[in-house]
């Protein structure tokens, strides 16, 4: 093997280690894009040399720049649209019904620069609007991330005209938005108050968490190994209450968990019951 792939090999490694993320064995091109910046500044010419500084100098903040690197990924604003008209239309009803008052809770695992969780609350706003009353005691939503890069863009809650154009509607554009300078909108206070954003590692414990009424962990777990990707679904279940949805990406699927989750097939889609 070339000194090349080795060190290819020992990035693997150190990245699911450090964030649980797989890469595929032919990635090396997207390792390059992603940190062909970082390493020029850094004066680093190979993954081996960037490895062994980060060993060697495990306080100098490479480590965190290099998983934040690795991590950052463009998402949608109401991406896919179905689950969010899933949310409003059956699992709202179902859980205002059960919870005689309390307040939800919802959890927006891995929420990149912020689309999810502001796209919940605004959807919970609409059911508001829609549903005069019902939603008494509120939604708190808790969005976590491990960029702490992304984390900044989610609590200014600022987008440019890029980021709104990906899946945002005029409507909801004017409605939720204020402009803030030349081709920049911010999210409203209203919406951007139900949301707390808070710095996670899906690898870590859930324990300071607390109980979810629904969980979104929307395709990320793609980016792992069955074994781990089946760990963090337990854990996820551990965070849900009895009869908590779980809402996965399009792309993916829960096998093997037949104690803990149940199917639901919606129209379109599927999410998933905790028993």
């Amino acid at each position: 093997m070339s000194t090349a792939n080795l060190d290819f090999e020992q990035f693997r490694v150190f990245l699911e280690k450090a964030c649980g993320i797989l890469l595929g064995e032919n990635k090396q091109y997207l390792v390059s894009s992603r940190l062909n910046k970082l390493m020029e500044q850094q004066g680093i010419k190979s993954l081996g040399e960037l490895i062994q500084r980060i060993q060697n100098q495990p306080r100098s903040g490479l480590r965190e720049q290099v998983v934040d690197a690795m991590t950052t990924n463009e998402t949608l604003w109401f991406r896919d649209t179905y689950p969010f008209e899933v949310l409003k239309n059956k699992v709202l009803p179902e859980l205002i019904k059960a919870n005689g008052g309390q307040r939800l809770r919802i959890w927006s695992a891995a929420c990149s620069s912020g689309q999810e969780p502001y796209s919940l609350s605004m959807a919970i706003d609409e059911f508001e609007r829609s549903n005069l009353g019902h939603l008494k005691m509120g939604v708190q939503i808790v969005a976590t991330e491990l960029s702490s890069t992304m984390l900044t863009l989610c609590r200014n809650g600022e987008y440019d005209s890029l980021a709104i154009g990906r899946g945002l509607s005029q409507e909801r554009l004017q409605r939720y938005f204020e402009p803030k300078g030349p081709g920049r909108w911010v999210i409203k206070a209203p919406i951007k108050s139900r949301v707390e954003f808070r710095a996670f590692n899906l690898l870590e414990s859930y324990a300071g968490f607390g109980k979810f009424d629904v969980v979104f962990c929307r395709n990320v777990l793609i980016y792992f190994s069955a074994e781990v990707k089946k760990d963090i679904l337990l854990r996820i279940h551990s965070t849900l209450k009895p009869g908590g949805y779980l809402f996965l990406g399009a792309s993916e699927a829960l096998n093997g968990l037949p104690d803990h989750y149940q199917m639901v097939q919606c129209s379109p889609g599927i999410i998933y019951q905790a028993k």
